[in-house]
């Protein structure tokens, strides 16, 4: 990739693509190559272009900050640990630079101790044990310097503190989860009211370690990002909040949906604001207007689907293990539609593929329709954020098993 350089990053879309028409056209036929024919899981000729990035002109100037050391990304490996599910459509990608991984690891680890005090001695194994650097430098790989990897990573551990504290096994509920949810919300969305209850408000953000650590997550986020970034994951933060409550409202009615109805909920309770802000740690910006096509929201949101079904077929065997009924696909699929256990696990296998492959075309479509280089990075970032999803879901064996269906 050239040597980055600063941009005002104002390009109109009917100007870009004027200026990169030759650069459209080559992309409409390798696209046309692309859906000629959809054998064994391989990357379409379109999509490998979005994930090389942009070249050409104008794309010197698409990245706003500097690495911190020059990049040389080893090719694909096997990763170190773990197997893949069987039949399941991903891409593999290299291992993550380990300097970086260690560092991060450490400063998130400072972070959450020293900063935010967000777990108990008694918990630092499964803190250790998330493995956040190794995940957050995987998903990564064209952040500039730690400092960026560290906009994701602090966020990321406050998403999973949210969670594991208001939803899941470490006091969660989901009785009073929505006045929980709302508050903490606040720490991303700050409250604006009269000079008398102001202050009583920005106490209780370091009432609890959920609210302590979004607080202090998005004051660095907002430091880095524009405000139109810090906007756009208020807005997904809100659709992840709606899909918790979606499933809170149906454990307390023991309510088991429709699988269609469960995937609804998990377009809104999933990774979106992970991939999302993948244009801030990378150094440069999407901007707003191109973040706001149909045809990117329609790919941010497959992104955000395949990867989070990951999730549920990866920690099938830990939720099963714990106490009560804890919605995913595989469990959804086998009760709706008379199921085994296994073959309900291996069609919500094929669910994720087919939302894989969906969502390759679709980035692939709009890399043809729109090829402005802020938004060919952007799609290369967000293909690269669901690679990183599975290979951190793969090797994190403290956490995730497979269950005996092959």
């Amino acid at each position: 990739m050239p040597d980055p350089g600063l941009s005002p990053l104002q390009l109109s879309l009917p100007a870009a693509a004027g200026h990169f028409g030759a650069h459209a056209l080559a992309l409409a036929n390798a696209l046309a190559n692309a859906h000629a024919a959809r054998p064994a899981p391989q990357p379409s000729p379109a999509l490998e272009r979005i994930l090389r990035g942009p070249s050409g002109l104008g794309t010197a100037s698409l990245h706003l900050a500097r690495r911190e050391e020059p990049p040389t990304p080893p090719a694909p490996e096997a990763p170190v640990a773990g197997n893949p599910i069987p039949g399941l459509y991903y891409h593999p990608v290299p291992e993550p630079d380990p300097a970086r991984v260690e560092e991060v690891g450490r400063r998130i680890k400072a972070w959450a101790l020293d900063e935010v005090e967000l777990y108990p001695e008694d918990w630092e194994d499964q803190f250790d044990g998330f493995s956040v650097g190794r995940y957050m430098v995987a998903c990564h790989p064209d952040a500039p310097t730690i400092d960026h990897l560290m906009i994701a990573t602090r966020l990321m551990v406050a998403e999973n503190a949210v969670d594991d504290c208001y939803c899941e096994d470490h006091g969660g509920s989901p009785i009073g989860l929505g006045g929980r949810l709302l508050l903490a919300h606040t720490a991303l969305d700050p409250f604006h009211t009269t000079k008398e209850y102001q202050p009583q408000w920005g106490e209780s953000l370091h009432a609890d370690a959920p609210r302590r650590a979004y607080r202090s997550a998005m004051e660095y986020f907002v430091r880095q990002s524009t405000p139109s970034q810090a906007d756009r994951y208020r807005h997904d933060m809100a659709r992840l909040h709606l899909g918790y409550l979606a499933e809170a409202a149906w454990a307390q009615t023991d309510h088991v949906p429709e699988v269609w109805e469960y995937l609804a909920m998990r377009q809104f309770n999933n990774f979106r604001p992970c991939p999302t802000i993948t244009d801030t740690v990378g150094g440069y910006e999407l901007p707003a207007d191109l973040h706001a096509q149909p045809a990117m929201q329609k790919v941010i949101a497959l992104a955000g689907n395949a990867t989070t079904i990951v999730n549920d077929l990866y920690s099938y065997t830990k939720e099963l293990a714990s106490p009560g009924r804890h919605l995913n696909l595989p469990v959804v699929i086998a009760e709706r539609e008379g199921l085994s256990d296994r073959e309900a696990y291996l069609k919500a296998v094929e669910v994720h593929n087919d939302l894989m492959h969906g969502f390759e075309d679709e980035a692939a479509a709009l890399a043809a329709a729109c090829p402005v280089p802020s938004v060919l990075r952007f799609l290369r970032g967000v293909a690269v954020w669901v690679d990183g999803n599975h290979y951190w879901h793969q090797t994190n064996t403290y956490r995730y098993s497979l269950p005996d269906f092959w």
